[in-house]
């Protein structure tokens, strides 16, 4: 799998400029039904797609937290949230609570996650290719193609679907 990762860095650097180009069109101009194709897109990827072979996310990035996250995952633990906070998580410079490290502390040798059933939010939306108003994220998924193949072939499919 590692090797595939590899190439994924190598073929989402290759297509950055032209992802870039087709998501400032996108922005400029967002097809009436982009939603619902991104929304197929992304439900016909993670048919074939099994998240488990990689993990990519988990041990690359970290997710935010938001309060109600580190509220959940507090009490998931039994602890007190300021406990939960001082354990594993730190600010980083927009502010925001983020993991102290990676790979994530949750994520288990096998690709499980320790704390699947409360993860935050921002790993339950990852890689965020099924969101509202998906033009407005775009810059993320630039972001995300170059972590999840998942995500760069949904972009690469979108991209013969929706002529801009």
């Amino acid at each position: 799998m590692q090797d595939q990762i590899e190439k994924l860095l190598k073929l989402a650097k290759d297509k950055h400029n032209e992802n870039k180009t087709f998501f400032k069109r996108l922005r400029k101009k967002p097809p009436k039904k982009l939603d619902f194709i991104m929304q197929e897109l992304h439900d016909e990827e993670f048919e074939r797609t099994d998240c488990l072979t990689c993990a990519n996310c988990c041990k690359t990035t970290g997710p935010l937290f938001t309060d109600k996250d580190i509220l959940r995952i507090s009490k998931y633990f039994k602890i007190k949230p300021q406990k939960f906070i001082e354990m594993y998580l730190r600010i980083d410079e927009d502010n925001d609570y983020v993991l102290q490290s990676v790979p994530c502390t949750f994520l288990g040798q096998d690709n499980y996650c320790s704390i699947y059933e409360v993860r935050p939010k921002a790993c339950k939306e990852f890689p965020h290719t099924d969101r509202k108003k998906f033009h407005q994220i775009s810059n993320l998924t630039l972001k995300n193609v170059a972590i999840c193949p998942a995500a760069f072939n949904i972009v690469e499919n979108m991209k013969k679907r929706i002529q801009i």
